[in-house]
This record gives C-alpha cells, structure tokens and sequence, in this order.
C-alpha cells in the first residue's frame, strides 16, 4: 500500500454541514469522473422526499478530498433490500482522483453493505470497474457533441426524424422556460399512467428546482392556442445538458411535439454554448432506444455493477420483467387522481 494510500481516511458528509458540502461539489465539478448525480443535493433528496437513509463517503488525504461515493439505502418488503449508488440516478458509483482513492471507498461500501445486512450492494458505473461482479446489463446511455452552430445540429439529425423537426416548426408550435413545475408534472403523471407505471411525487419535481436552481431547467412546448403538450425536465452539468424527465399530451405524436421539444432543447443549448447533450438512459430494444437512435445518437452500455450478499441474483425490479405484466395492465386501469396519490408511495421504493 503507497503512503497516500495510508494517509487517506473516510468520512461521512453531513448534508447540514455546509462547509463540507461545498467541498464536496466542489470536488464534484472538478473529477471527470463525476456527474451530476454525485452532487450533494442528492443526499437532501433522498432522506427529506424519499425518506431513505444516506451514507455519502468522502476520501480523504491531509484535508484534501480525493474520492466521493454517494451511497442510499432502499429498504422495502416488495421490492428488497439494497445499497445502491445511486437511487433515482442513470450514473453513480465511485469518483476519485486516483485507484488508490475509489479502492477504499468500494472497498468501505462493501463493509457498509454486509453491516446494514442488504440483498445487493449497487454501483451504477459508466465504465466496468469489476470484472468478476455481477452485472446488470439491460441499459445503455446516449451521449453526443453540440454542433456550434443551429444550422449544424439541424443537419446532423437525421433526414426522417429532421423532417418531424420541421413538422414540429409547421405547426407553430412555441417552447417556454416555466418557474414551476405544474404543466410539466400534469404532462408527465398522465404520461407515466398511460405507459403503467407509478409517478414521482410533485413535491419531488418541487424539490428538485429548490435544490438545483438554475441547474435543473423544465422546458414545455404549446400549441398555437396555449396548450402545453410536451414538456422536459432537465439537468445542467458543467458543458452538459441532460434532459432527465419527460411528459406528452396525447396529441403530441401527431403534432410532432415530442421532436420539437427535443430540438428546442438541443438549439438552446447551442446557444448557450454548452457542448454535450446527454439523452440519457433507455433499456435496450425499447420504443425511447429506437428514438434516440433516430436522432442520430449511438448507445454506449452502462455497467450496473452487483456485489450480492441476500440476494440468488441480480435484481430485475423494472417494467420488462415479465412478473410485473398485469400490475402494469391494472394501474392504466386505474384513475389517474389514485394514481398519483398511491404512486409515489411505491416508487420510492424502486430507486
């Protein structure tokens, strides 16, 4: 073991500590490994919305941070018992400076896990850390450079999807920047409810903006007429932009809404200078993969890697798992007002 290595020491970030919190994002904005999702915010999240208990672990070395792990324990009788990094995110796991630094902190992850006597310890890695761990191969991210220029990011759309663009522009639709989140949560909670599965809470959308300010942005198109048919919900990260949430009206497929909202997003962006946009995750072969392939956009894997301790095997706790089927079928079944209430009682537990 190097003296940096015996020099380093763990610690727990206390979310009311707010010195180390701002070292703590500090850091986050500074490591190429980080995300967005290893932000600090994060932890507030989890314990007041979702009401789990966090163990965000820091590395470090003479007063110097050198390594995060955010880590949230989901408990639930239907769903199991996990650690994971990170509950309601696409990335987590380790993000360190050195090998040195993510060893120690995987490494007092694992004692955590086997304390707290979880099913699974969870890393949600873009890149494959371990090689002998279990993996949860179902996702794939979407990541690719802004164009400089408006005109270059129309032209590198695709022709077919570029032509719904254009639709989306015939039909005078308009995109607005709203300072709540009420159109975009009526959008996404009738969204979610059509497709059968249960919705986040508003309260969770409110929180978000109050957490994140500026870095958490919600975009919604209108008609002609001032009706909101497609919104999103998006994250900012350094050069990034990371539309996260989504919800559509019905209508929207024939109005090419959906698209535009997508492209008003990325023309923004543009102008804004940012350089990446990240379409985020989708489950392989599924409508939202084959879109986003549409627009020009190759999926890179994402290495969900599994340490199981109660558990026979990897987790399957997602809509394609076959045992979910008539729960989907019964909750399009069920009035939305329900739903929405009974909704985010159970997916605070899905994580």
């Amino acid at each position: 073991m190097s003296e940096v290595a015996e020099a380093l020491s763990i610690q727990r970030l206390d979310r009311h500590n707010t010195i180390d919190a701002e070292r703590w994002d500090a850091f986050v904005l500074a490591c190429p490994q980080a995300t967005f999702f290893h932000r600090s915010g994060w932890q507030t999240l989890l314990e007041e919305v979702f009401l789990h208990d966090t163990y965000f672990l820091y590395a470090e070395a003479c007063g110097v941070i050198r390594g995060v792990l955010p880590l949230g324990h989901v408990k639930s009788r239907l769903f199991g018992n996990a650690l994971s990094s990170l509950p309601f995110s696409v990335y987590g796991g380790v993000a360190a400076v050195d090998e040195e630094a993510a060893v120690v902190l995987e490494r007092e992850a694992q004692y955590l896990a086997q304390r707290l006597g979880v099913d699974h310890l969870e890393l949600r890695n873009v890149q494959r850390r371990h090689a002998d761990w279990p993996l949860q191969d179902l996702y794939v991210t979407f990541r690719k450079p802004i164009e400089p220029t408006e005109e270059g990011n129309l032209q590198a759309i695709p022709r077919k999807q570029r032509a719904m663009v254009r639709k989306g522009l015939k039909n005078g639709l308009t995109s607005h920047i709203d300072d709540t989140p009420d159109r975009f949560f009526a959008l996404y909670a009738d969204n979610v409810h059509r497709h059968g599965t249960p919705a986040l809470s508003k309260v969770y959308f409110n929180s978000l903006r109050r957490i994140f300010g500026s870095d958490c942005e919600i975009l919604t198109v209108c008609t002609q007429d001032g009706r909101s048919v497609s919104s999103v919900l998006s994250f900012y990260f350094r050069d990034e932009v990371l539309p996260y949430y989504a919800g559509d009206a019905e209508e929207a497929r024939e109005l090419a809404a959906n698209d535009f909202k997508y492209w008003e997003l990325m023309r923004r962006a543009c102008v804004r200078g940012l350089k990446v946009f990240d379409y985020g995750r989708s489950k392989q072969n599924t409508g939202s993969y084959a879109f986003k392939k549409n627009w020009g956009f190759e999926p890179t894997p994402l290495h969900y890697e599994y340490q199981l301790y109660g558990a026979s095997g990897v987790p399957q706790n997602n809509p394609a798992n076959a045992k979910y089927r008539l729960l989907i079928a019964a909750w399009r079944r069920m009035p939305i007002q329900l739903a929405n209430w009974l909704g985010p009682k159970i997916v605070r537990n899905l994580g």
